[in-house]
C-alpha cells in the first residue's frame, strides 16, 4: 500500500486527473508484479480526484487506487497477446513534426488543461497528434528532463501517459468528445531524457459511446518503446471542466 497524489500539472479535464497519467500510476504498480506472459490494463470508475492523498495497493493479482471507500481506478493482468496488434507502422520524425501543423486541439480543444496535448498546460507534454491518414496520428516528444528517474531514463508513468492521447486524436473529439475509460499497455523500453521520440495513434472502431484505439511509441532510431490499446467513452465535456 502506498499513498499517491495527482497534482493540478497532471490533471487532464479542468477538475480531475489525466486518465494516462492515472492509469499509469496504477500501471506501473501492477506491472512490476507480473511475469512476461500478461500486461496490466487499467479502467478508471471515476474522474480521478486532484490534490488528494489516494490509496494505492497492488499485487500480482491486481491493483486498486482509492479514495477513501471509493473506487477510483483499478488494474487487472491480461494476456500479452491482447496487445499483439497494437503497434502501428512508424513515420519519420519529420513527417510526425509536418503532422502537428495539423493538431485540431490547437484551435478547439475540448480539455484544454489535459496534461498530455493541453495547450492551456504549461507544464505538460504538450504533444500535437495530428492526422497522416488512414485513421493514424502522429507527433513528436521530447522527454523534459524532469519526467526522467535517477538512471536518466523516463519513469514509466509518464510513458503511460504519452500513450494516451495519440489515441485519443484518432478519435473525432469534436463530434465525439471522449475521455478515457481503458488502458492496456505495455512498456517495453525507456528513453533517456532529451531523446527525441515518435508517438503514433490509430482508430480502431467504435461501439456506442465507446470508440477503441491503439498507440504506439518509437524511440529516435525507430525502435518500438511502448504500446497500448484504450476504450473511450463519449462524455459532455461540460460536466468535466
Amino acid at each position: 500500500m502506498s499513498v499517491v497524489r495527482v497534482e493540478q500539472r497532471f490533471r487532464g479535464p479542468e477538475r480531475s486527473g489525466n486518465g494516462g497519467y492515472v492509469a499509469g500510476l496504477v500501471g506501473t504498480a501492477l506491472a512490476g508484479r507480473l511475469d512476461g506472459t500478461s500486461v496490466p490494463r487499467v479502467t478508471l470508475r471515476m474522474p480521478p480526484p486532484l490534490d488528494r492523498d489516494l490509496d494505492l495497493a497492488a499485487n500480482a493479482d491486481g491493483a486498486q487506487l482509492t479514495d477513501g471507500d471509493a473506487l477510483v481506478a483499478d488494474g487487472s493482468p491480461v494476456d500479452s497477446a491482447f496487445l499483439a496488434d497494437a503497434t502501428i507502422d512508424p513515420v519519420s520524425p519529420e513527417e510526425a513534426l509536418a503532422a502537428e501543423a495539423s493538431y485540431r486541439g490547437l484551435s478547439n480543444h475540448p480539455f484544454p488543461t489535459c496534461f498530455v496535448c493541453g495547450p492551456a498546460n504549461a507544464g505538460g507534454l504538450q504533444l500535437k497528434p495530428g492526422p497522416v491518414g488512414d485513421g493514424r496520428t502522429a507527433c513528436t516528444w521530447t522527454p523534459a528532463a524532469d519526467l526522467a528517474n535517477g538512471d536518466g531514463l523516463v519513469d514509466e508513468t509518464f510513458l503511460w501517459s504519452a500513450l494516451d492521447c495519440p489515441g485519443g486524436w484518432a478519435i473525432d473529439l469534436e463530434g465525439r468528445p471522449s475521455v478515457l475509460g481503458q488502458l492496456t499497455a505495455c512498456i517495453d523500453a525507456r528513453p533517456p531524457a532529451g531523446e527525441e521520440c515518435v508517438a503514433l495513434g490509430r482508430y480502431l472502431g467504435e461501439d456506442g459511446r465507446k470508440t477503441f484505439t491503439a498507440s504506439t511509441l518509437y524511440d529516435a532510431d525507430g525502435r518500438v518503446l511502448a504500446r497500448a490499446r484504450h476504450t473511450w467513452i463519449m462524455v459532455d465535456p461540460a460536466l468535466f471542466n
